[in-house]
């Protein structure tokens, strides 16, 4: 895992989950649909291809119906270890935000560890500019990617306990 530098953005969290159970939720298509996105969204999975130069095309739902389009491609692939992403803000943002607050596109890296029988997850994610960093901070990174992991840790719970 590389250190971090000042135009990352940090996330990290400790699922009580074995490492390949939390891998697999997080990487297919089947889980992602249940808990990507803050609480009281949901998520359409259009496109997973989960190879390296795989592209994503999610589309989480607020409750009054707004949709925010996620789009993507997968960089880098190392089995359970860890997978790198890059990700960019389509032209559906627009109509909730002014294109001078969208940030560029940014990396992701996703680093997945053993912490006995839980999983360590780091999420980076890097901008190109402070100020993109900056952008995608006021948009609500760390929050949503929060909720996010709450849910996350609400489906790995309900998966052990079947």
């Amino acid at each position: 895992m590389s250190e971090s530098t000042h135009l990352d953005i940090v996330i990290q969290r400790t699922f009580k989950a074995p490492r390949q159970l939390v891998w697999d939720v997080w990487t297919q298509a089947e889980h992602i649909a249940k808990w990507w996105g803050p609480k009281g969204m949901t998520t359409k999975v259009l496109v997973h291809d989960f190879v390296p130069g795989g592209k994503w095309h999610y589309v989480m739902q607020s409750p009054d119906g707004k949709e925010f389009p996620v789009l993507g491609e997968f960089i880098e692939i190392d089995a359970i270890e860890q997978w790198v992403g890059k990700d960019e803000f389509p032209d559906e943002y627009l109509k909730f935000f002014p294109k001078d607050k969208l940030p560029g596109e940014t990396k992701m890296t996703f680093h997945f560890e053993d912490k006995g029988a839980e999983t360590h997850l780091t999420l980076t994610i890097t901008s190109l500019t402070e100020e993109d960093k900056q952008k995608h901070l006021n948009m609500g990174a760390e929050g949503g990617w929060n909720s996010s992991f709450d849910k996350l840790e609400e489906l790995l719970a309900n998966l052990q306990a079947a």
